[in-house]
Parts: C-alpha cells; sequence; structure tokens
C-alpha cells in the first residue's frame, strides 16, 4: 500500500495518488522524496548516503532524506521528480517509481 507524487523540476506537484489501503502517512512521504529529488537533481537514496557528510540537507525546508524519491530526465535534463512512500522499503519505494518513469517515458 502505497502513494506515489510527482512534481515539476521546482518542486511543484503535478499528480499525486494513493492506494486505498495506504497509511496517512505515505502521501507526504511521497511528496517530500519527490520535492527533495527535484531539488537536488538526484535520488533521494544517494542524497541519504551523503548525509553524514552534509547533516545540513535534513534542515531544508521541504527535505525528506530518504530512498524513494528519482528525478525524471527528458533528454539529459530534469524535469521533474517521483516519489513513492509506504513500501517495506526507501529502495523498494524507488524502484517502483524509477520503473514507472521508464514505463510511461519508454525507456
Amino acid at each position: 500500500m502505497c502513494a506515489a507524487t510527482v512534481v515539476d523540476r521546482s518542486g511543484v506537484v503535478l499528480a499525486m495518488a494513493r492506494s486505498e489501503n495506504a497509511g496517512p502517512h505515505t502521501l507526504g512521504a511521497s511528496q517530500g522524496k519527490a520535492f527533495t529529488s527535484a531539488s537536488a537533481r538526484n535520488l533521494t537514496s544517494t542524497i541519504a548516503k551523503g548525509l553524514e557528510a552534509n547533516p545540513g540537507l535534513a534542515d531544508i525546508p521541504g527535505y525528506l532524506v530518504l530512498a524513494g524519491g528519482a528525478p525524471i530526465r527528458v533528454g539529459g535534463a530534469v524535469v521533474g521528480a517521483v516519489g513513492v512512500g509506504g513500501a517495506p522499503s526507501g529502495l523498494i519505494d524507488e524502484t517502483c517509481g524509477t520503473d514507472a518513469v521508464t514505463t510511461v517515458l519508454g525507456k
């Protein structure tokens, strides 16, 4: 049971979806992950790995430094991001999001 959010390159929500039995926290988590990925132009799992060296990242308003957010690239440029929340792990969230983007973009 999860939720997914797609944002534009500025982190503005374009679409949100939640499965019927997903927990109430999953929408906020997916939005935070998408916003973070769009802002940093990177996977949130990669950002999380570097958090020890740069702990202030976790204090940026709107940032959620947990695996599950991925940038959406078209022609090499980041045009937005997807965030997924609610799977048993953030890496599963991330795979779900990146697989969905690949399917939609046909890459």
